[in-house]
């Protein structure tokens, strides 16, 4: 199906974003090649210009130029998801919240937000949900305005308690760091199942991209560990191969973008979150690498037609499949990674909002 026209202008950005990464990477190749490249050489009669001064608070003065760089990227992806969530997408409905810090051991504490929808004098138990925000393991967090309406949304929506984990980002923190936070999260909610009002038979898991990632990893642990038990889970675009060998490169090359510079950008994401390549095939880093899929929640996984991560999310469907385990995958056709997004302009996202809630629904039953 030709891609949705909501996209068109949105991907002659993109692409010219990929197009600028690639040579601006090239451009330090030959750099480090080439010494000589790396800065001009004056005439011998110029009187050299005093370099410019750059304006810099203390907190950025106090960063290498690498931490200055993700610093800066953070702060422009936070004031375009802003953006997003004013143009494109949904604001969340009123919720009472509540946010608690987690102690994990041998690792950094870890922050959850929870969301309940109960109004009024409502006190019987609901369902719960631990839910993983997604930014290629770098970026977004819960306080990403996006991020919040959705899981204020699905609260709502679904009636369910949604429980949303703040994990650290990489490269300051690598695997298996987040792994272990989302698998304290998720001991934490299970102990604390009277305090917050929820049923301890009725928990699901969910989380979108690089969250997803962690989701079926948390939920691959808990099997491994304590086996709680997690009634579901549900996958959106998820990514769950960091060797790359499921991506669908077909995908991106029906959007004019070159296989090359595709490879180059999804591979940096293994490689900022992995400690070295070689983590890559643990399974609680690419969960589709699993040597079982036995015992594992129902699942319920979202792809896009026009996302090279679809080839993961199918093939992790078609595991689970194999191993026995209740699993649904369905392909958005014409739609994109994010499509999620764009609830208040397209039709296919609003869609998705409603699947994802009638899948956590089920946990009603």
């Amino acid at each position: 199906m030709p891609l949705d026209p909501f996209f068109a202008e949105r991907l002659r950005v993109h692409r010219r974003y990929l197009m600028g990464r690639a040579l601006a990477d090239l451009r330090a190749r030959l750099k480090a090649l080439w010494p000589f490249a790396r800065e001009p050489i004056a005439p011998a009669s110029a009187d050299p210009a005093p370099p410019k001064a750059k304006k810099t608070d203390a907190a950025s003065a106090a960063l290498g130029p690498r931490a200055r760089a993700r610093a800066k990227h953070r702060r422009a992806a936070l004031a375009w998801d802003r953006k997003e969530l004013e143009t494109v997408g949904t604001p969340g409905p009123d919720v009472r919240t509540a946010e608690y810090t987690i102690d994990v051991p041998d690792r950094p504490a870890v922050r959850v937000r929870v969301y309940d929808p109960r109004g009024g004098d409502r006190a019987e138990p609901l369902p719960a949900v631990l839910t993983f925000f997604g930014g290629a393991f770098r970026i977004g967090g819960i306080d990403y305005p996006t991020t919040d309406a959705a899981n204020r949304r699905h609260a709502v929506d679904a009636d369910v308690v949604v429980v949303a984990v703040d994990y650290a980002l990489a490269p300051e923190h690598k695997y298996p760091t987040q792994v272990f936070q989302g698998h304290a999260a998720l001991e934490w909610l299970f102990e604390n199942v009277g305090r917050l009002r929820v049923d301890p038979e009725r928990i699901g898991i969910a989380g979108a991209s690089a969250g997803a990632n962690l989701a079926a990893a948390v939920t691959l642990m808990n099997r491994d560990r304590h086996r709680r038990p997690i009634r579901l889970q549900v996958l959106e675009v998820p990514v769950v191969d960091l060797t790359g060998k499921h991506l669908d490169l077909r995908a991106t090359r029906a959007l004019g973008i070159p296989t090359l510079i595709a490879l180059r950008e999804l591979r940096s994401v293994a490689r900022t979150y992995l400690p070295d390549s070689r983590a890559a095939r643990d399974p609680y880093a690419s969960p589709l690498l699993a040597g079982s899929h036995e015992g594992l929640p129902p699942a319920v996984i979202l792809t896009a037609e026009y996302d090279p991560l679809r080839g993961d999310g199918e093939a992790y469907a078609a595991a689970l499949r194999d191993a026995g385990v209740d699993a649904s995958a369905v392909r958005y056709l014409g739609g994109t990674h994010d499509t999620a997004i764009f609830t208040a302009v397209l039709p296919a996202a609003r869609r998705w909002h409603a699947d994802v809630v009638a899948a956590l629904r089920r946990l009603h039953e």
